[in-house]
């Protein structure tokens, strides 16, 4: 018996969706941003990475800090647009971010700021507002975007003289 050959690779333009659901421990956020450098390796993003992985570590971090729930996130590719979702079974949205930094000495507070400056768009979704993530419409859902700036111009390749 012959096994089916794989399918072919998802064109670079066309759509798709990764998943993954961890528990509230603390290495949960570190996977997601691991396994979300993965996913855009393999599909020839690796320009976004940086920014998403920071944003993700975030977003993630704070869905198991601040609920006593698990956490999934969700990187969805609409070319030239990558959203990545991280959702929580926690109450509520996200307040509004602050127009000036918290003080130096105070740990947090600072992650909407970086969401707000990093972010080429952001919102949430409480529970029933669009995308409730997985298992039913409870929670919220956080989200951003990243635009993919398309690839670099030869000439952006050539080093200055």
């Amino acid at each position: 018996m012959s096994t089916p050959p794989f399918p072919k690779p998802i064109p670079f333009a066309e759509p798709w969706e990764y998943e993954l659901r961890f528990p509230r421990d603390p290495r949960g956020p570190g996977i997601a941003r691991r396994t979300l450098r993965a996913v855009l390796a393999a599909h020839g993003l690796l320009e976004l990475a940086g920014r998403a992985e920071l944003l993700t570590s975030e977003l993630a971090t704070n869905s198991i800090r601040h609920t006593e729930h698990a956490a999934a996130v969700t990187l969805r590719w609409l070319h030239p647009v990558l959203r990545v979702s991280v959702w929580d079974a926690g109450p509520g949205g996200v307040p509004a971010p602050s127009s000036s930094p918290p003080p130096p000495d105070r740990e947090g507070g600072r992650g909407l700021l970086i969401l707000d400056v990093l972010a080429d768009r952001w919102g949430d979704c409480p529970a029933g507002d669009g995308f409730a993530g997985p298992g039913g419409p409870v929670g919220k859902t956080v989200w951003f975007e990243l635009l993919w700036g398309g690839p670099p111009h030869p000439s952006d390749l050539v080093p200055a003289a």
